[in-house]
């Protein structure tokens, strides 16, 4: 049996694989845990997204926090990092979200945050899925009487993170006219509420959940909505968020995307002329635009790199005091404010910035150059032994020489699948795709 906890909590298909069967065990397993060494009643904050499996999970997560004796505070939908924030202000022992973020509405997911605030690293989920299992053998202690469990409906907790999002930047934006795509998520309710209140000009997408509609064309794995709607509206930027509100990209002007990478340039920059971002450094992962790179290097800033997933970037923002760090995705983490990525967060850090600049945002967009990337995956027979293998070998290396030092070539296997990636970046997109294709057809050969 495969390890139950992946990159990001545990996913499935909602009543299939994640089962309200599961989801009560996990509540119960989260609530011992969580609840070992607190001698009073366990507190579990409980959030979801708009699927329409959520309620079902919701109940059976509830159920099982009860079940071991805890309290189980229901938020009800809500941003994913607003479930972190709120399990810090509030002292509760862990917060749980019920999510599967950008996936299509049938899958979904569950994922818990620690008392601090921050996601759980693999010693603690491996502890939960052994309680799990424990669970699931019906050999777990169930308390009566008195000692049951309760559980508390508290939407208008949403308020306090509201509030709390609005105060992390000190300018309005009034004058502004903002395009901001909720992706029918999470973030229906918060994103425009604090877009408004900060005195911005509000234009609306996708704000209408219905349980299946979520991420569906639109938000921020589907861009072209927006992109067209800040055109038609004459808008001065467009923010797009994704299911669950942890991350968001953004729309120039011009209706042209800005990713992550260009989103961190442009706030790193911004830090780095204030003279707050600490040693100058920027943490971002492997997958980052060579464009990045450059542009932070040239600016006299530095760069902390690290292995795909956000995780591994808030790791090491934390073992060097860095502030700000993230994933091409959108997904990326001010630290300062957030112990996870946080999309609404993010918005607000880029429209500062870009307001404070007196620019356009295209202009912005422009202080990173951005290299042609191309990314293959190899579906293979295994993923073992391909990093000793001598012809794989052989292929990226005569790639890496023919780019020399204007491009480079990335080889990783996928953490999820029989997948084998391969991506390289140089400035012309014809020897990419020569090079890339010679590497997966070699791969593909010898993997198969």
């Amino acid at each position: 049996m495969g390890r139950l906890f992946g990159t990001d909590g545990v996913r499935g298909l909602a009543n299939k694989a994640l089962t309200p069967e599961l989801a009560f065990r996990m509540g119960w397993a989260a609530t011992n845990y969580f609840g070992e060494e607190y001698h009073s009643q366990p507190v579990i904050i409980i959030g979801r997204d708009t699927r329409i499996s959520g309620q079902m999970l919701e109940a059976a997560l509830a159920a099982g926090i009860c079940s071991a004796g805890g309290k189980a505070i229901l938020a009800g939908m809500i941003p994913t990092p607003a479930v972190a924030y709120l399990t810090r202000k509030l002292n509760a022992q862990a917060g749980a979200v019920i999510s599967a973020s950008h996936n299509p509405f049938p899958d979904n997911g569950i994922k818990f945050f620690a008392g601090t605030g921050y996601k759980l690293p693999d010693a603690v989920e491996d502890k939960l899925e052994e309680l799990v299992h424990v669970a699931a053998k019906e050999q777990m202690e169930r308390p009566t009487g008195k000692d049951v469990g309760t559980i508390e409906h508290a939407h208008e907790l949403i308020q306090h993170y509201i509030d709390y999002v609005i105060e992390t930047v000190d300018q309005d934006f009034s004058g502004l006219k903002i395009v901001v795509d909720c992706a029918n998520g999470a973030a229906y309710e918060t994103a425009p509420a604090i877009l408004k209140k900060l005195g911005a000009e509000v234009v609306v997408l996708n704000d209408r959940p219905n349980g299946i509609n979520i991420n569906c064309e639109c938000g921020s794995t589907h861009l072209e909505q927006l992109q067209q709607a800040v055109i038609q509206h004459k808008a001065d930027i467009g923010i797009a968020h994704d299911g669950d509100a942890d991350r968001c990209l953004a729309v120039d002007e011009k209706g042209q995307v800005v990713d992550g990478d260009q989103m961190m340039v442009i706030c790193a920059l911004e830090l780095l002329k204030e003279n707050q971002l600490p040693d100058n450094t920027l943490v971002t992962t492997v997958m980052s635009n060579i464009g990045l790179h450059k542009a932070i290097k040239n600016a006299g800033g530095k760069l902390e790199i690290t292995p795909v997933g956000d995780r591994y970037v808030l790791e090491a923002m934390l073992e060097h005091g860095h502030i700000l760090g993230g994933e091409q995705s959108g997904h990326i983490i001010f630290s300062k404010y957030s112990t996870t990525g946080d999309g609404l967060i993010t918005a607000l850090q880029l429209i500062s910035a870009f307001k404070r600049s007196g620019k356009k945002m295209s202009e912005l967009a422009n202080l990173m150059t951005k290299y042609p990337q191309l990314l293959v995956n190899i579906r293979v027979g295994t993923k073992d032994g391909w990093e000793d293998n001598a012809a794989i070998k052989a292929a990226i290396e005569e790639g890496e020489a023919e780019l020399g030092d204007s491009g480079r070539i990335l080889v990783r296997p996928s953490g999820t699948e029989a997948l084998i990636r391969v991506m390289a970046e140089g400035p012309n997109l014809p020897d990419l795709e020569r090079i890339v294709n010679n590497i997966a057809g070699i791969v593909k050969k010898e993997q198969s």
